[in-house]
């Protein structure tokens, strides 16, 4: 019976990249680039409303993409080496636009009016691609039978449309929310000093 010893260097083409360390950066930050820009331009209602076509396309988007990704290497250390760059950027980008409005806007687009005290706004249902039928059945969701109910219903970021009926209480101000938060602070803060020895 013999025995098995595996050496270091017979472990080198398993974890270390065939390609050099920055085309390994480069090729995930590129992609990431190009799919941010073709999915923030695609619109909203792609993103939030995935029939089994966009499904598709998402999964044959993703094998495309996996080879300017990867290029000629398989090893383990590049793949680790692809998944820092991406989780990383990720980070960034959520810092920075969490700390930027602008640069929000930019790259995450805004909430779309559609429906502003009963009546339906042609124009941005069709600049964002929703169809009547989308409108209604979110109503339907909503327990809403007419739109004469409806005070707003806006097209999120995320693809869905939230509703606010016109027997809802009148939205708070910004600068209320901000004063409410502060207070429930203050009490989380005196009810833990109390109760600490």
């Amino acid at each position: 019976m013999g025995t098995w010893t595996l050496h270091l260097w017979e472990l080198e083409p398993l974890l270390i990249p065939h390609i050099s360390w920055v085309e390994k950066i480069l090729r995930p930050l590129v992609v990431y680039g190009f799919l941010l820009v073709a999915f923030r331009f695609s619109g909203k209602r792609e993103l939030g409303q995935a029939t089994l076509f966009d499904f598709l396309i998402l999964l044959l988007i993703s094998n495309v993409v996996q080879n300017a990704m990867i290029g000629e290497d398989n090893s383990i250390g590049g793949s680790f080496a692809g998944v820092a760059v991406l989780l990383t950027l990720s980070w960034v980008l959520n810092k920075i636009t969490a700390r930027s409005p602008k640069l929000r806007k930019f790259l995450e687009g805004s909430p779309t009016l559609l429906v502003h005290n009963g009546q339906v706004l042609d124009k941005a249902m069709r600049k964002e691609s929703v169809s009547l039928n989308d409108l209604l059945t979110a109503f339907r969701e909503q327990g809403i039978a007419s739109v004469s109910e409806v005070r707003f219903a806006v097209l999120e970021l995320d693809g869905k449309i939230s509703i606010i009926r016109t027997d809802a209480p009148t939205p708070v101000s910004r600068e209320d929310c901000v004063v409410e938060e502060i207070r429930r602070q203050v009490v989380d803060l005196e009810s833990t000093a109390q109760t600490q020895p």
